[in-house]
């Protein structure tokens, strides 16, 4: 028929599609406080010298109380990345690992916090010398054009082109020499679902890659990777 898609639904249908959409929202906005709470809370307490077991440990106890820990209903959403210097993602120690932070490190911090499956996947870039400060601010930069660049029927590719031009526009000097700051090209941000951290699209760091279009309700982490190496 000649009836829109929008004017196929009853108005208590479109009624009780608004609440479910609202109680997504306010759950995820729930999970993401507690996430700001728990990040916040650690930059201030983390120091060099805490072994890395101590900083996931310290991190996870704080995320629990805040989320209000409840089984498959609230809680930690994958276990607590704490990926140093040349490791770029996806490790977290083992019970006894000795790795003690130091005060030259550059340290990937990456954890989620979710209520009822609806996960926030959030990570920060942590650095005690100065001399990083500038691929910290590449990186940043390159996040929030990410951001600002998705949107609903934007197609993935056009997100990783905005982030490789921002990030690729960097030079940092670091122990007097000047290196280009270089997207890592394998390593993407992805799409979220109800207790499924990547749920099948995957959003690029560098132009080409997937034509696939965001849709709308759909959630996303733009995670972007800045390196002094080939990128």
């Amino acid at each position: 028929d000649a009836r829109t898609a929008k004017n196929r639904f009853t108005n208590e249908e479109a009624r009780a599609l608004e609440r479910l959409h609202n109680d997504i929202y306010n759950e995820a906005r729930q999970a993401a406080e507690a996430h700001r709470q728990t990040r916040q809370y650690i930059q201030r307490w983390v120091r060099p010298g805490v072994t890395m077991i101590e900083l996931c440990e310290e991190l996870e106890k704080t995320a629990r109380q805040l989320i209000g820990e409840n089984g498959l209903k609230a809680g930690l959403a994958f276990p607590t990345g704490c990926s140093r210097n040349h490791c770029a993602a996806h490790y977290t120690p083992n019970a006894g690992d000795p790795t003690v932070l130091q005060y030259d490190d550059v340290t990937k911090i990456d954890f989620g916090t979710h209520i009822n499956g609806r996960i926030i996947d959030c990570a920060w870039t942590l650095t005690f010398n100065p001399k990083y400060d500038k691929l910290i601010e590449a990186v940043r930069e390159a996040t929030n054009t990410g951001i600002k660049a998705a949107g609903i029927d934007v197609q993935l590719c056009e997100v990783g082109a905005a982030i490789q031009e921002v990030m690729e526009s960097y030079e940092v000097e670091i122990d007097g020499k000047v290196y280009p700051v270089k997207s890592i090209r394998n390593l993407n941000g992805h799409s979220i679902a109800p207790y499924r951290i990547h749920a099948g699209k995957t959003v690029p760091i560098v132009k080409g890659g997937e034509a696939t279009v965001m849709e709308e309700n759909e959630f996303y982490a733009i995670e972007t990777f800045g390196s002094t190496g080939r990128g």
